[in-house]
């Protein structure tokens, strides 16, 4: 059966519980952020890569860029859904790159291709990804962001939002 309700994609578990494929883990924020949410998502990236788990984000700076710097750093895969036709722009964290030229249509696809998503602060296209992602039925948490629906928690420091979805997850 699919982990998600829509979801064709193999489990990242067989019926036996042996992992079949790394788990992947969006992370979802705005394109500039502050310090503060930068160590948060820094933070974020680092425990995804050390518990072996792939980082999948919008590619761009921002909370995305601190998130794969953390990860990267940590020795993890990164992977860019770029709103672009092409390679570029992105940050320079990331082991892959996905051009899709959706532009913001993009947002679709970082949930869709994720297990749990983490939502760090973010704008207008966070909240969109965070509806998505919530539709999908998607294991979400938020860490500084939008609550929109009493269905996911939003926690105060980045070992929470970390430790939510590896008890999701695993």
């Amino acid at each position: 059966m699919p982990e998600h309700p829509t979801d064709s994609r193999p489990p990242a578990s067989s019926s036996s519980g042996a992992r079949t494929r790394p788990i992947q883990i969006g992370i979802i924020g705005a394109g500039s952020c502050d310090d503060a949410v930068a160590r948060d998502a820094e933070f974020v990236g680092r425990a995804v890569a050390r518990r072996g788990w792939v980082l999948v984000c919008g590619g761009l700076e921002g909370v995305m860029g601190a998130a794969c710097r953390g990860a990267f750093q940590a020795g993890g895969t990164t992977i860019g859904v770029l709103p672009g036709t092409g390679l570029e722009p992105a940050n320079q964290y990331l082991t892959a790159r996905i051009a899709t030229g959706f532009g913001h249509g993009r947002n679709v696809l970082i949930p869709r291709s994720s297990d749990g998503v983490i939502a760090i602060s973010g704008g207008y296209g966070t909240l969109s990804e965070i509806g998505l992602t919530l539709k999908m039925g998607i294991p979400l948490v938020g860490l500084r962001t939008w609550k929109i629906d009493p269905s996911y928690p939003i926690v105060e420091n980045p070992e929470e939002a970390v430790r939510f979805l590896e008890e999701e997850l695993t």
